[in-house]
């Protein structure tokens, strides 16, 4: 009799034991839940600001020196454009409008309706000379475009490194329902990460 109660006391604490150790074990697994919760929404965030709103994209070629350089990887706004306007400085990523399956990087220079010529590679915008502190002085060509407007719908491009650019210059102008995005942020090298401007 006396060792049923000795078992009998000796168990009684086991069972707490067991009952602790299963709210230990639930506490783990409701934690392993929300973090898995918490994973999964970041990543589905993750990839619909990809696929919706930016794109990383690989900087090839010269023309854009020495804002932007061969190989960098960068971050465009694909989504900007639908609640602002593109404006003069911006750079975009658009499809080459001669080749569709091609993309190109340039800076937008004239405006719909604007009046764009270009003298001895100084610009001119409306008749008055666009100040450009982004293009090195060895980088200037010293080419002249004849006096053009640019057609509603439309936009005059030009790559800040204009003696190595293929631009409006040569092909034309670019149909505003080509351009890709903007491009906002260099994320490689790190060594140059920032906002581009």
């Amino acid at each position: 009799m006396s060792d049923q109660n000795r078992c009998g006391i000796e168990q009684h604490p086991k069972n707490l034991d067991d009952s602790g150790d299963r709210r230990d074990l639930l506490m783990v697994v409701q934690e392993v839940r929300s973090w898995a919760r918490d994973i999964f929404f970041a990543a589905l965030t993750a990839v619909l600001i990809v696929v919706f709103v930016i794109q990383p994209v690989k900087v090839e070629g010269t023309s854009m020196q020495p804002r932007l350089t061969h190989q960098e990887r960068i971050f465009v706004n694909k989504f900007v454009y639908h609640y602002s306007n593109i404006e003069r400085g911006d750079i975009v990523v658009f499809w080459y409008p001669k080749d569709s399956t091609k993309s190109f990087i340039k800076r937008v220079i004239g405006l719909p309706g604007e009046k764009i010529e270009i003298r001895k590679g100084v610009v001119f915008v409306n008749g008055k000379q666009l100040a450009e502190d982004y293009i090195l002085s060895e980088h200037l060509d010293h080419t002249s475009y004849p006096l053009t407007t640019v057609p509603p719908g439309h936009y005059f491009v030009l790559g800040d490194h204009r003696n190595s650019s293929n631009d409006s210059r040569n092909w034309g102008f670019v149909p505003e329902k080509n351009v890709f995005g903007k491009a906002i942020f260099r994320y490689w090298p790190v060594s140059k990460l920032g906002l581009l401007e």
